[in-house]
């Protein structure tokens, strides 16, 4: 990664050849093996003989440092975990939440509306949009959107940040889940924390530290690869695809489509900024490659996306053609992303109404001109200013 290409708007970034496994080394300067070809990345993937190896140096918050959080289980553990959240982000109960998503899309767009152009489609519009989708979710109302937006914002965080304001902000999080899922388990109701709370009582085994842990990432991911996603993806289509955008506003299905594509190609962050390799817990082969139990595996998800051999088409050429092969964006095997199908939803509704409501979207600045957001995680436009 060049400093040019980390002030590049992530749509631009470019992306080396894949190839055969081979060998590098890790910031620690742990040797590992690096898999860039779409096929060799999904079968590391899908083989539970590989497991979690979190380097310390990748910690990114004490969300993440933490024997509870999901990232770092494997086994009955994770298995337990992925179990307590089995029915609530199936695309059948997301399918039963459109109405909600589409209430709180279809608020903000005329919000927009009504305080005129130009506006900060961040502010306005990609910023509070997850907030108001999960505050539903969790059947929060008597929070303040400052808090939980503060909350959120410091759980991976930059480096910039004061590690002490991070601890802070993350015990004040952790505390109001920890009343919140006691508060569901004594009362429940139709949300989703009331549902998981359920389901892990029900389950059995699992700590309650965890249980905490779990929700307050759920909220966390929720917010941060909705707002990621939405703001990387109007950048690029208001500033190089204009004449797609108003096509989204009279088709949903379409939407849905150039939606699944643009989380395939634009990255969630720059390629490469963290690493997160996997062990090998016994000898095995991948691509007739020799790993040996205890080798570290890395990968590049970025690379094997455009890989020709998956994705023979240029990768930006047609985006309302149905991706080739399911996208490795978000992981895949037993850690593939629990929040899938709700980012989903909220990404084709978002870019569906907005674009219904406005066709002649513009930005008002060059994209070379915008500023960036970045935390440990993610990467995305700080402010997108916009007119009609």
């Amino acid at each position: 990664m060049t400093d040019d290409e980390e002030v590049l708007p992530l749509h631009r970034l470019t992306f080396d050849a894949p190839g055969p496994p081979r060998r590098t080394t890790l910031p620690d300067g742990s040797p590992a093996w690096h898999f860039t070809r779409y096929d060799d990345v999904r079968q590391v993937l899908a083989d539970t003989r590989f497991v979690r190896a979190i380097l310390p140096a990748a910690a990114a918050s004490p969300l993440s440092d933490t024997t509870d959080a999901m990232a770092k289980q494997d086994g009955s553990a994770h298995t337990r975990l992925r179990q307590t959240t089995k029915g609530a982000f199936t695309p059948r109960a997301i399918d039963r939440l459109t109405p909600l998503i589409a209430e709180v899309t279809d608020r903000l767009t005329e919000n927009l509306v009504d305080h005129g152009p130009p506006a900060d489609l961040v502010d306005h519009y990609t910023r509070p949009l997850p907030i108001a989708v999960m505050n539903k979710l969790l059947g929060i109302h008597d929070l303040d959107d400052t808090r939980l937006l503060h909350w959120t914002e410091l759980a991976f965080p930059d480096a910039s940040v004061p590690q002490n304001e991070t601890a802070q902000a993350a015990q004040e999080f952790t505390e109001f889940t920890t009343r919140l899922i006691a508060d569901r388990r004594h009362a429940p109701g139709p949300d989703l924390i009331s549902t998981l709370v359920e389901a892990a009582d029900r389950e059995g085994g699992i700590p309650e530290s965890q249980l905490v842990n779990l929700v307050t990432t759920l909220v966390v991911a929720g917010y941060d690869t909705t707002m990621t996603m939405l703001g990387n993806s109007l950048l690029y289509l208001l500033s190089e695809r204009p004449q797609e955008w108003a096509r989204l506003g009279s088709d949903e299905a379409a939407a849905g489509t150039l939606a699944d594509r643009l989380t395939h190609l634009i990255p969630l962050n720059d390629p490469g900024k963290r690493t997160n390799p996997l062990r090998a817990t016994e000898d095995l082969k991948i691509a007739g490659t020799a790993i040996r139990a205890g080798d570290l595996v890395t990968l590049d998800r970025g690379v094997a996306n455009r890989d020709p051999s998956a994705f023979p088409a240029a990768p930006f050429a047609d985006l309302f053609a149905p991706l080739e092969h399911p996208t490795l964006a978000f992981g895949g095997g037993h850690h593939y992303c629990l929040g899938v199908s709700l980012a989903r939803a909220e990404l084709r509704l978002a870019l569906n109404r907005l674009s219904a409501r406005l066709p002649s979207l513009r930005l008002a600045v060059p994209a070379d001109a915008v500023e960036w957001r970045r935390s440990a995680l993610t990467r995305s436009p700080l402010h997108l200013p916009a007119t009609w």
